[in-house]
């Protein structure tokens, strides 16, 4: 796999803005919107993402933030996208599965023709918390068929530990605690 080189990381970890009590008191949010306005840094991100996977048939966006990533990534990979959104967002016929929270239950979804049985699919979000939405979108790509590569990430908060609920490689490109 390929690790980022500690250049771009830094300058990566440098455009990320911390937003105190956001969405809710006691949390610091990771803002990532400053990497966006950065077209060349943004590029570098993309490249760095989506290098070192192999072969990947499908790329699964993971709402919302993932989609920002994945998209530019699909001619790169040449791989084709599929988006895993929250119960009710998406108009075909859907596949699910809940998934537990801090506080009760959610449900993913995916079109149950988003990834074709055999598939070789990489999971991409914006940032790796306690690994919850990853983890159901790993099992909702499987129970479609699907082989999930692994998951990449452009910021994990390594204190909560998300990583250790994937059964799969993960890659992020700045690690926080």
């Amino acid at each position: 796999m390929t690790t980022p080189s500690d250049d771009l990381a830094a300058r990566v970890g440098a455009r990320l803005r911390d937003i105190p009590d956001f969405p809710k008191q006691g949390i610091l949010f990771k803002d990532i919107t400053p990497v966006l306005t950065d077209p060349a840094l943004y590029g570098e991100v993309i490249a760095w993402m989506s290098q070192g996977w192999g072969e990947v048939d499908r790329l699964v966006a993971m709402e919302s933030r993932g989609f920002l990533f994945a998209s530019p990534m699909v001619e790169r990979m040449n791989a084709g996208m599929a988006l895993a959104r929250k119960k009710g967002k998406l108009p075909y016929a859907t596949e699910s599965v809940d998934y537990a929270l801090e506080y009760g239950t959610a449900t993913l979804e995916m079109h149950v023709d988003a990834v074709a049985p055999g598939q070789r699919v990489l999971v991409v979000d914006d940032l790796l918390a306690t690994g919850g939405t990853a983890e159901a979108t790993i099992r909702l790509v499987r129970k479609l068929g699907g082989h999930v590569v692994g998951c990449c990430f452009l910021v994990e908060l390594a204190f909560l530990d998300g990583r250790d609920k994937l059964d799969v490689p993960v890659r992020s490109l700045v690690t926080v605690g």
